[in-house]
């Protein structure tokens, strides 16, 4: 059933819509050119069609519709000077590195001028494959702009026909996400578990859900107009607040799971209860994924209401005992319970908003206030002066492909391969600026055309049939573009089946297309493979520092933003919670820059334990972050007193210092971590003026205070510990990579 379940989600994806909407736009013309005898008119259509296909990635229909145009605009200019190098070889290459280099370049714009971009290759590429004697070039170049703007009117008319399917689909997989991070934590509470396994899962899971919230912002906020649709988006973005804030609220409670482990052990009865709720609300999230398009309500009220109130009464039984061993164990479980609190307010409140909240009951959210938290990409045409040099990865990612490309196919042109173009076409799909990813792509690639091909030649020994052909062609192009995203290694097997079964169409000798399509492939993927590794390449380690240095920064400004905020508590939170959001996306990235890091050559990992250290340092660092920052805005707490702002400075100075190494910069040597840590203590008695036992905290109805010295004396000491260890680390750090770099 889980398996049949998934497959109709598959059918009913984004990806699959889109694959289809391709194998629409892309058949349509080369049937009408078949049966108005006009094939090389229907596949320049065709091909414009299929080029611009790329651009369409998820987020804002508005930016979808200006990287189609865009795509547009660059095929016909490319397919038109495309056109006119039937040249010698010699004047060829030279000319082939310089337009593959330019529309690389352009790739310095972010993630959609990428996809622009490939389009752009795509058309240069594919542009060796047209014969000027059966179209001119400017009419092969007006057809591909008619393909183009064929498939933009296609996916503007999808788009109106089902508007809110791409926006159901990311919400689908955030519920999904942000269960399976609850679950995960819930596993993590099993003191027999694998947590660092489960913590690496965890920041994964972590870096995912960052990535769909910065979607779901984009195509809820961007889209967001006066139209019958602006109540189901405001809606929307009520439920996004609360995902957003579940992943937050989560991050900032983090557990000390060796203290744990010693507390469950004497009160093991409290771990089954804590347990099995987050595990309630990791099922009832799965849940809303699956049944969210449905009308049905789902009351979750009924059915994580006891299990809170048997943690509570369990906690009650602490609080009725108030000894001073039951001093831990009843704050860890009142954190832990109020954490938990939280989630399942949270999780009823986005049923509230799907099944039962009339509009005039929402507080829909200011769009202005949102737009604050969505990052703006910078397309100022200072970015390719100042990308243009070594230092950026950008540069030598365009120059790395224009070179492999020239050399691709001057071997093609010497050993007079059939199809050169095939070469580079392969070349320009797997290379990629990081190591790990073409290495992934190259291996992927090359097993993928293997199976595709053996299973084309199984099919060809036994049909003889262009209509079996078009029709196994089609469908192998829509299963190609639908697998994209989710297995390259599937994609290629059907995108090597799509080209066979097309070209078997045309050409007579469809063994010959096999042949060539393996030759042509492994040479592709073993040169792009090889570029990774000497021509200029951007190893991880060589920006490490750089991830680091904008991790901690984001991090201190995050701590400055909480230390104000406790001082001033009337202050509006907006900025505290973008420098809250800065810090997540930053860490995220430190995440995915190690990732990468680890795949490359062991030669290339330098420092790769201490970086590794690093990265779970400020993972550590930043839910400690959270967890002040959590507190202080949803308690009424006391003054901020000297020795908590004392103690900020103390941490402060610390990455302050981090900051400084990693930037290369000159510090003070006579400000020591002995010398912090002796300041620091020294404060620990003006960190909080509630110094009382538990029992008599209890017995003047002041634990809430208890409760807030110890949570903010408590992070205050582990962050001063976590900021010492990153400025000890960032020292060994540095110094190996500037001593091999």
């Amino acid at each position: 059933m889980s398996s049949f379940r998934e497959f109709l989600q598959f059918l009913k994806s984004t990806d699959f819509s889109k694959a289809v909407l391709v194998g629409l736009t892309v058949s349509t013309p080369i049937l009408l050119g078949l049966y108005f005898d006009q094939l090389e008119v229907g596949l320049a259509i065709c091909f414009g069609a299929l080029w611009s296909a790329p651009s369409n990635a998820s987020g804002s229909f508005r930016h979808k519709r200006i990287a189609i145009l865009s795509a547009t605009v660059l095929v016909v200019v490319i397919s038109f000077i495309g056109g006119y190098l039937d040249l010698s070889a010699y004047i060829l290459i030279p000319i082939l590195g310089v337009l593959s280099f330019s529309l690389a370049y352009i790739s310095v714009f972010g993630f959609r001028a990428t996809l622009v971009s490939f389009s752009g290759l795509l058309a240069l590429i594919l542009s060796f494959a047209h014969d000027p004697l059966l179209l001119n070039t400017y009419e092969y170049a007006l057809f591909v702009g008619v393909g183009s703007l064929w498939y933009f009117l296609a996916v503007v008319a999808w788009h109106y026909l089902n508007p809110k399917g791409e926006i159901e689909e990311i919400f689908t997989e955030t519920y999904l996400l942000t269960s399976k991070f609850l679950k995960v934590r819930g596993q993590l509470v099993e003191p027999d578990s694998d947590r660092k396994k489960l913590l690496s899962e965890l920041n994964k899971l972590q870096e995912q859900l960052i990535e769909k919230h910065e979607i779901l912002r984009e195509m809820l906020v961007l889209n967001r107009k006066k139209s019958s649709h602006s109540v189901y988006r405001g809606k929307k973005l009520l439920v996004l607040a609360q995902l957003v804030e579940m992943l937050e609220t989560a991050i900032s409670n983090p557990v000390n799971y060796s203290r744990m482990d010693m507390v469950f052990n004497k009160h093991a009865h409290y771990k089954e209860g804590f347990q099995e709720l987050i595990y309630k609300i990791s099922e009832q999230l799965e849940k809303i994924a699956y049944s969210a398009r449905s009308k049905k309500g789902l009351s979750f009220h009924i059915k994580l209401q006891p299990y809170l109130d048997k943690i509570s009464a369990d906690i009650n039984e602490l609080k009725s005992a108030p000894k001073k061993e039951n001093l831990s164990p009843y704050l860890m479980f009142q954190n832990l319970y109020e954490y938990q609190e939280k989630q399942v307010e949270l999780l009823n409140k986005i049923n509230w908003i799907l099944n039962e909240a009339k509009t005039e009951e929402l507080r829909f959210i200011d769009e202005d206030y949102v737009r604050k938290f969505i990052a703006a990409q910078d397309y100022h045409p200072r970015n390719l002066i100042s990308n243009f040099n070594l230092k950026s990865s950008s540069f030598r990612h365009a120059l790395r492909l224009a070179v492999t490309a020239m050399v691709g196919y001057g071997i093609g042109t010497i050993f007079d391969f059939q199809k050169p173009y095939w070469i580079l076409l392969t070349i320009i799909i797997i290379l990629r600026p990081s190591y790990g990813l073409t290495k992934t792509r190259s291996k992927d690639r090359i097993i993928g055309t293997l199976i595709g091909a053996t299973i084309a030649f199984v099919i060809v020994s036994l049909f003889q049939n262009i209509y079996v052909f078009a029709a196994l062609g089609l469908v192998s192009l829509v299963m190609a573009f639908s697998m994209l995203q989710r297995n390259y290694k599937t994609a290629a097997t059907f995108v090597t089946l799509s080209v066979i079964f097309i070209y078997g169409i045309m050409l007579p000798d469809i063994m010959e297309v096999i042949q060539f399509r393996i030759l042509d492939t492994v040479l592709g993927a073993v040169l792009s493979f090889a570029a990774t590794l000497v021509l200029w390449p951007s190893w991880s380690f060589l920006n490490i520092n750089t991830n680091l240095r904008s991790c901690l920064v984001a991090n201190r400004n995050f701590l400055d933003e909480i230390a104000a905020f406790y001082n001033q508590k009337e202050k509006e939170p907006t900025t505290l919670r973008i420098s809250r959001k800065k810090a997540f996306h930053e860490t995220s990235n430190l995440s995915v820059a190690f990732q990468e890091m680890v795949q490359e050559p062991k030669s290339k990992q330098k420092k790769v334990n201490e970086v590794y250290e690093l990265v779970t340092l400020s993972h550590a660092f930043l839910s400690s972050l959270a967890s002040l920052s959590s507190y202080i805005q949803n308690h009424c707490t006391t003054e901020a007193s000297d020795g908590f702002k004392s103690a900020v400075a103390h941490i402060e100075e610390n990455l302050r210092r981090a900051i400084d190494v990693l930037a290369h910069v000159e510090t003070k040597d006579d400000f020591s971590l002995k010398h912090q840590k002796q300041s620091f203590e020294s404060n620990r008695s003006k960190f909080n003026t509630i110094t009382w036992d538990f029992e008599n905290a209890v017995k003047v109805g002041e634990e809430r205070n208890l409760q807030e010295a110890h949570l903010i004396l408590g992070q205050l000491r582990w962050l001063f510990s976590l900021s010492g260890k990153i400025l000890n680390l960032a020292l060994k750090i540095e110094t190996e990579i500037s001593n091999k770099s």
